[in-house]
């Protein structure tokens, strides 16, 4: 494994022109996500990486492993409803999010990769690899 760097997404197109433009157009409402914080560190024989998602459920929190690429993924989606006698509303609130981040776990042993979510910070267990030393035969002459 490399270091556990994680990838950055940095995909600029005319789409993201049109959306800074809204955002300094309207200002900033506070509903941008940034992406979500992870700590990484080695400890002996394995990685822990420390990923903060306050506010996320753990059934909102999937985990993808595939071509030695570990994929987070978060989704919230929150409504707050207000009606009146009538059933009209006179309050309305959606709030939608998701993030998603990618990391590099070549070197790890994948199969046993263990993940706890707990206080809005999920932590994955990533054993480091056992590498694998070439066996020596020895082959007999008739």
């Amino acid at each position: 494994m490399f270091g556990m760097v994680p990838f950055d997404y940095n995909n600029h197109n005319w789409f993201d022109a049109f959306d800074n433009f809204e955002k300094n157009f309207f200002g900033n409402s506070n509903v941008d996500l940034p992406d979500f914080r992870t700590d990484i560190r080695a400890v002996d024989d394995k990685y822990i990486l420390e990923a903060e998602l306050p506010g996320f459920n753990k059934e909102d929190i999937q985990l993808d492993v595939k071509d030695g690429i570990l994929t987070i993924t978060a989704q919230h989606t929150e409504n707050e409803d207000e009606k009146n006698d009538k059933g009209e509303y006179i309050r309305r609130e959606r709030r939608y999010g998701s993030f998603r981040r990618s990391f590099d776990v070549s070197g790890i042993d994948e199969n046993a990769i263990t993940a706890s979510y707990k206080d809005g910070v999920l932590e994955l267990t990533l054993p480091k690899a056992q590498q694998v030393l070439p066996e020596s035969k020895k082959i007999m002459i008739e």
